[in-house]
Parts: C-alpha cells; structure tokens; sequence
C-alpha cells in the first residue's frame, strides 16, 4: 500500500526521498519538466546533470544507446551510474506519447544521461510499477555530504522533499553511487565508490616492501590511501573539502577506515599545495603522532596513480607522462595544468608545459570562464591591438562590459579609465592572478569565446563539458580532413613552451567569419591533438621513451582521449590510461602513496 501511494507521487510533481544502503536519495519523475524544474530550485544544483534510474534495459534504450559493455556494466553487481549517449530523438524530445522523452533540464547542455539499474529491494518495488524513468539524486542540499540520518534529513531535506519513505536501519558508512564511462570500448571511472571502494589494489611487484602509509588526496573529488604490505585501500570518494561538512565527513571516514583496518601508518603523504586542507590536516597529523612527513608534486602523483594502476613494477625506467588538469601546485610555485615530465615512481623532470597566463581572479576563474579567455587574449595582444582587429565581435561586448563590472571603483587606484586596462594591470601585477599553464582553463576560455557558460558556471569544468558535447563524435572520429587549429612550440633554455597564440588568432577569425559553435569546437580538440602527438614524437626520439602514461581530469573528455589514442597507434610507444582508479583528482591519493613507497624502499 505504501509503495503504490510512492508510486502515485511520481505521477504527479512530488519529490520523494527514499532510502537505501548507504545514504539517501531525491528522487521524481524524470519526464515532468515541471518536478525536475522544482527539484533544481529546492536542491539548489542549477545545471549539473541528474542521474536517472529506470526499471529495466527497455526502458534505458528507449532514451539512449547502448553498447554490450555498458550494458555489461549496467546489470553487473556492482550497479554504478554508467554514462551513455543519448538517442538523437531524445536529444530533439521526439519520442512518443508511449514513451514521453526525460526533462531537458536533467542533464542540460550534455550529450550523455547517466542511469543506473535498481540494486535494493525498495529500488525494485518501486520501479516496477514504473515504465518511465525516475530523477534519482543524493539526498542533500548540493555539494554537502548525504543525509544518512532520519532526523538530518528531516532538518536539511525538509524543504526539498515533498515526502520520505524512511526505515529504521542505521547507516555507518556514507557512500555515493560510483561513476563510470566507457571510452574506446575500455571501462572508466569517473567516480569510484559502492561497489568498487574499498575494495584493494594490488600494487606491482617490489611495493611489499614499504612501511604502512597514509596518503591524504586532494581538495577536489578527495580520496585518501592507505598503503600497506604491497596493497593499496582507496576510500570512496568524498567530494570536495572546501565544503566545511564535506570536510568534515573526511575526518571521520579517515578515523574509521584507520580503526576498520587497524592501519597503524608511519608515513603520511600530502600534496604540496599549503593551502588545501588535506594538506594542513596531514601536517597536523604528522606533527601530532610524530610521524614522517612526505610532500608530493600533484602532476607527478597522476602519473604515478596510472603507472601503478597499469602494474609498471617498481624499477620501472622513466616514462614518459602527459597530465591535463584544472589545477594542481608547481615545484616553481605556479599553477600547472597542462604537463609533459619524464617519470619513475620516486622522481620527475618537467620537459614540456602550456605558456602560463594569469588566473585572474584566482578561484573566480573557474566558475567565471570568460576571466580565462581575456587573459589568453590579453597575454597574446595588447589591448589597442584586440580592439582594433576584433572591435565587432559579440565577443569583446561581452568582455568590455564584464571588466567595466569588475573594475568600478579601481580605476583612481591604477591611474587608467579603461576597464580592459584595469583588469590588464591586476594581471600583469599578479594581483590576485596567480600563473597557470592549465589546460583546463584553456578549455575554458575555448568555450566562453565561443559563447558555451561565457559569464558563469555552476560547477567546475561545466564550459569544457557542453563544449565536447557539441561535437559530433562519429563524424569527428571519421574526418581525416578536419584541419585542426595551430599550437606552436617555442623552445626555452630548460623547458618547451606551447604557445597558443596561432590558435587564438585562427579561432578568433574563425567567429569573424561567422564559423560555427561545433566545428570550431571540434577544430580546437583536433588541435590539441595534433601538437600534443607531435610532442610525443619528438620527445620520444629524444630521450628513447617506450612508454606514455595519459592521466588528469581533463582526459574525462572522451573525444579527446579516444582520438588522441588512435593517432597515438602510429607510434611505437605503449600508452597506458586509468580504468580502476579515476584520472581526475580522485585518483592522486594513489599516485602519492606510490611515490612516497618508492622513495622509502630506496632509503631503506
């Protein structure tokens, strides 16, 4: 009787909150605009996409298509959320009365759902009374850690959830639902958590040998290690602890892993950024128990995650490594993010990175890509030139108009009246503009020139996504003629710069002439490509490197990945790529466990 009643809410606009093992979760359902659109509000979660859940296959092809891995993936034990494309009926809202097409709003500006099959009782009694898919997202206001508590949920979910379907089973351990993709038919992890944490990674021979370890992770999508007697535990996943109850959840899942495991560590591993929280807390903890204290290099971490995930043994010669992320703390106190180095597990030589340009702004910059796009252009032309050439873009409106915001009140302080200007002086004064080489950020700046999240993003990494789903991925990968836009290189005493002014001149031309929004998109990843390629080539010969490990959130971009390793094919060098581990952020707590054994084998 219950359970119908539950039912007959999703008919309706209701938004229900049931619970399951390890957390709870908000759901409706996902063919009503008008209770998707409520749920966005209420969660405050503006564009992010939703996941879905669906009784069966049947009803999952009905909106996507599927291939036999993901189908694989979708009826496997483990149950993850697995990301699939979308039918082009679904995508256009065509499908028929029978089968009414899901929201747009559910995973807006995307061109993948990500469902997920029922794996509870409760799941299956539920959806099958259902022919139509449900909304089926964690229950907390966004960002913060699940409610796992009937009262918690009552106090924080009160005003998001129309109803709760509770129980009386307590929840020790919160854990998300894990994220996968497959990408050239090889299975990834984008978020690693039920049904693949805690689950060991066996390390590759000669790690035995190492003392206990403790590696803390990041600050974004944070997991920790632990390292003991040849073996790694990765926790699940727990988000970002710049959030004070994310962090919070941190602390006590890292005191409970530690008891579960009787994980004694006599070394804790940290990532060399001061200022991310992990960081503080294992120095505190260091310093507390006495205990050895190792700082590791957050690029050089992501190389060594995929080494030891694809089991390169511990002696392994350098390889070489390409890590494309948002940003991570340079041994020259910038911010890298867009790295070739020569590695082994204990040390790496950074050879080849992306120009640095001004993160104006700081952290503004992630979730304001046009920041990142004035200062490309600005570190390519100076002002007079941009606005004399380009002074009809839509573009430079937009830009004129969000500096004039910025720069109210600062124009007396920097003796200039030009908004433009003011923003070029904080830049070239490092105010609050702290150096990248992030390609990251250049995905960014890409797409806010072309109009994708120009003024804002709801969450990290938004622009750079809808920019890849622009983009037809089976003609892409079938065009030999795509012509994609020119990097250059520029040769230093002890380091080789790519250079992008040639492709912002081209692109720039290109929205002068009116190119579209998809295929200039599709002639920037080309472009990438083909310097990054070119690259491998020329280092290859140089240093007689056999092997390339590929890592870092940016390589969640399937086109990128895929095509990058078809071209790669005509090389002869391996390249090895996460599966198990996540190559984003969620994955370095393994690397920096590695590194660290390494190092400590070496000294013993």
């Amino acid at each position: 009787m219950l359970l119908r009643f539950g039912v007959r809410l999703f008919a309706l606009i209701y938004i229900v909150c049931p619970y399951r093992i390890a957390c709870s979760n908000l759901a409706c359902d996902a063919t009503n605009k008008n209770a998707v659109k409520k749920l966005r509000q209420r969660k405050q979660r503006h564009h992010k996409p939703f996941a879905l859940m669906a009784r069966d296959i049947a009803v999952i092809e009905q909106h996507c298509t599927l291939n036999a891995k993901e189908r694989e993936l979708l009826q496997s034990p483990i149950a993850p959320i697995v990301l699939i494309n979308k039918r082009a009926e679904s995508i256009n809202q065509e499908l028929s009365p029978s089968s009414p097409p899901i929201s747009p709003s559910v995973a807006p500006g995307q061109n993948t759902f990500g469902f997920i099959l029922p794996y509870t009782p409760l799941h299956h009694l539920i959806l099958k009374r259902m022919n139509r898919p449900i909304v089926f997202t964690s229950g907390n206001i966004s960002d913060e850690p699940q409610c796992i508590d009937n009262d918690e949920a009552r106090e924080k979910l009160g005003g998001i959830a129309d109803y709760f379907l509770f129980h009386d089973r307590e929840i020790v351990n919160r854990v998300d639902d894990s994220i996968v993709r497959v990408i050239a038919d090889k299975v990834k992890i984008i978020r690693r958590a039920r049904g693949y944490a805690p689950a060991e990674i066996q390390l590759p021979d000669g790690f035995i040998k190492a003392p206990p370890i403790l590696a803390m992770g990041g600050e974004l999508k944070n997991t920790f290690c632990l390292l003991h007697n040849g073996k790694a535990i990765l926790s699940q996943h727990l988000g970002d602890l710049e959030n004070a109850a994310t962090f919070q959840e941190y602390k006590e899942t890292l005191n409970l892993y530690l008891n579960l495991f009787e994980h004694k560590p006599e070394v804790i591993v940290v990532d060399k950024h001061p200022e991310y929280l992990s960081t503080k807390l294992g120095k505190k903890l260091a310093i507390t128990n006495d205990k050895k204290l190792v700082e590791i290099q957050h690029h050089h971490a992501h190389v060594a995650a995929c080494m030891a995930e694809n089991q390169l043994p511990l002696d392994t010669p350098a390889i070489l490594g390409i890590a494309f992320d948002g940003l991570g703390y340079g041994d020259d106190g910038t911010l890298w993010g867009g790295e070739f180095i020569l590695a082994n597990y204990r040390d790496f030589q950074r050879i080849v990175t992306f120009k640095p340009v001004p993160l104006i702004g700081g952290k503004q910059a992630i979730y304001q890509p046009w920041r990142s796009t004035y200062a490309h252009l600005i570190s390519i032309f100076n002002s007079e030139k941009l606005e004399k050439k380009y002074h009809d873009l839509e573009l430079f409106d937009f830009l004129r108009s969000r500096s004039r915001s910025v720069s109210e009140g600062l124009s007396d302080s920097f003796g200039v009246s030009q908004p433009t200007q003011i923003l070029s002086k904080l830049a070239s004064k490092g105010i609050n503009s702290p150096l990248t080489s992030s390609v990251g950020r250049l995905f960014d700046a890409v797409a806010a020139a072309i109009d994708i999240c120009r003024e804002k993003c709801s969450y990290e990494g938004q622009a750079a996504i809808e920019m890849e789903a622009l983009i037809d991925s089976d003609r892409f990968g079938k065009n030999e003629e795509l012509v994609g836009y020119n990097f250059e290189i520029i040769k230093s005493q002890n380091l080789t710069y790519i250079d992008s002014q040639s492709m912002w001149i081209e692109l720039l031309d290109d929205l002068l002439q009116q190119i579209p929004q998809q295929i200039i998109a599709a002639k920037f990843h080309q472009g990438l490509i083909n310097i990054v390629v070119k690259l491998v080539t020329n280092i290859q010969k140089r240093y007689d490197v056999h092997q390339l490990a590929i890592a870092g959130g940016v390589f969640q971009n399937s086109i990128l990945l895929e095509r990058l390793q078809q071209q790669l094919k005509a090389l002869e060098i391996k390249v090895i790529t996460h599966s198990l581990v996540p190559t984003n952020d969620g994955g370095i707590s393994l690397g920096q466990a590695a590194i660290s054994a390494a190092r400590l084998i070496d000294l013993d």
